[in-house]
């Protein structure tokens, strides 16, 4: 007598079920539309701020400017890459000072949504900053690590909002590569 039952409300179930999910995505999909700005338009931000991304210079060695895995972007370590194609070089505390490092991180920061840029298209799916690693090019007697990343974390409050705030490492190094005065990585999560 069950089985009867259940094969006579099969039919029903099936029915039911038809008129739901249609409905069910379309509010979907108006959720995902509001995550996607949350009331921060990160391509007009970076135009109010009078930011020009550049065209990402092309990997050194083996290796990729930005990794894609689901919805989680691992971006390489990049430079400070001035407008102009040149970098900000020098050690900081003894031939830079504390503002061009900062300076510099916010370049390096630049040439990061640049790369990220170009590998999801558009600046408005990033739903979160995770993650950046710092590393500063510093005397062994600096110690204002922080303060020069900071140039970088500050920028992408002013573009990403609260989605900008991130976890982060500040590092000192005794050299980086070509004496660039910063080098920066990020992890991103994009909206699905």
């Amino acid at each position: 007598m069950r089985k009867f039952a259940l094969i006579l409300l099969i039919p029903f179930l099936s029915l039911a079920g038809c008129g739901g999910p249609s409905k069910d995505k379309g509010e979907k999909k108006e959720v995902a539309t509001e995550q996607k700005t949350d009331g921060v338009d990160a391509e007009q931000r970076i135009k109010d701020l009078g930011i020009e991304l550049i065209t990402p210079k092309p990997p050194t060695a083996n290796y990729l400017k930005a990794k894609t895995m689901g919805n989680v972007v691992y971006l390489a370590g990049t430079g400070p890459d001035r407008p102009d194609g040149t970098q900000v070089v020098g050690k900081l505390g003894s031939e830079i000072s504390l503002e061009e490092g900062i300076e510099a991180a916010r370049f390096a920061g630049i040439s990061l949504l640049s790369s990220l840029k170009a590998e999801i298209g558009d600046l408005n799916r990033v739903k979160n900053i995770v993650r950046a690693k710092g590393m500063v090019n510093a005397d062994p007697s600096f110690t204002q690590h922080s303060q020069v990343i900071n140039g970088f974390s500050d920028l992408m409050v002013e573009v990403f909002g609260e989605k900008g705030k991130h976890a982060r490492a500040a590092i000192g190094m005794g050299s980086l590569p070509s004496n660039i005065s910063v080098e920066i990585e990020m992890i991103v999560e994009l909206y699905e």
